[in-house]
């Protein structure tokens, strides 16, 4: 496994990609994604265990999704059963899985401890309970600051989870040092990923808010509708891209090999 160097105009190559490999199986791929986003919202309203829960299975989805993109880039049709990859191979890489996945658990509770050091555990209780900040709240600042600590522990965490569960799976890297080469491939290929960042960033906020304008010139109902859709199709074109960073960053044939030798 090596570690390749990118151009920062790359980062529009793997945008380009994951559009192309979307739209060859639309529905599919869509489909996928809110089986994914589904699953995890329900496991998370399981009583005492099922933040946790949710938290850990998260790595092994996203790498199923990997693994759905790069069979719809191939022609083919995407089955659910392919959201299962991380946990169909040998007991040793089930493990490394199941491991990194609790790295990403307790990472994500410790920044949800450190907002607590901040404004008492404000922030967090809003959090689990799923409310937003009211707007005297963010005025007076008392959630300014916890809410920038977590945004920035986010950021920071999604960088070093970004390739680890395709390393772990496809090369074969234990946990830790997946989330090592994970930040280096992020931070050495940094221009790349600018450009692809902030083209999402811009074709979703430029695409939500084009449906927004639309629906409230229709009926309340049709236009929520509309930006639910757009939105998902939005996070599943931007799932779709994925695998192609990963392919620049690491090479195409440590996925070729695994996902052809699926059962």
């Amino acid at each position: 496994m090596k570690l390749n160097l990118t151009r920062p105009r790359d980062g529009l190559q793997w945008v380009r990609d994951g559009i192309r490999t979307f739209f060859k199986q639309p529905l599919a791929l869509t489909g996928l994604f809110f089986m994914f986003m589904t699953v995890v919202s329900l496991l998370s309203l399981v009583p005492y265990v099922g933040g946790l829960l949710s938290l850990v299975l998260i790595p092994g989805a996203s790498l199923g999704m990997m693994a759905a993109s790069h069979e719809a880039a191939r022609g083919r049709f995407p089955l659910p059963s392919i959201l299962l990859t991380a946990w169909r191979v040998g007991q040793q890489r089930k493990r490394d899985m199941l491991n990194l996945g609790l790295i990403y658990a307790v990472g994500f509770a410790l920044m949800l401890g450190l907002t607590a050091l901040l404004d008492g555990g404000q922030f967090v209780k809003l959090y689990l309970v799923g409310s937003e900040p009211g707007a005297a709240a963010l005025q007076d600042d008392t959630l300014l600051a916890p809410l920038g600590l977590f945004t920035a522990g986010s950021f920071l965490l999604q960088l070093l989870f970004w390739h680890a569960p395709a390393l772990v799976h496809w090369g074969h890297v234990p946990p830790v040092k997946s989330l090592f080469f994970s930040w280096m491939a992020c931070w050495r290929n940094k221009g790349a990923f600018l450009v692809f960042g902030l083209i999402w960033m811009a074709l979703m906020s430029s695409g939500l808010l084009l449906v927004s304008l639309l629906g409230d010139a229709l009926d309340s109902t049709v236009g929520n509708g509309l930006v639910m859709a757009l939105a998902l199709m939005l996070l599943a074109m931007f799932s779709t891209s994925l695998v192609f960073t990963f392919r620049a960053c690491f090479g195409g044939s440590l996925v070729d090999v695994t996902v052809d030798s699926l059962p």
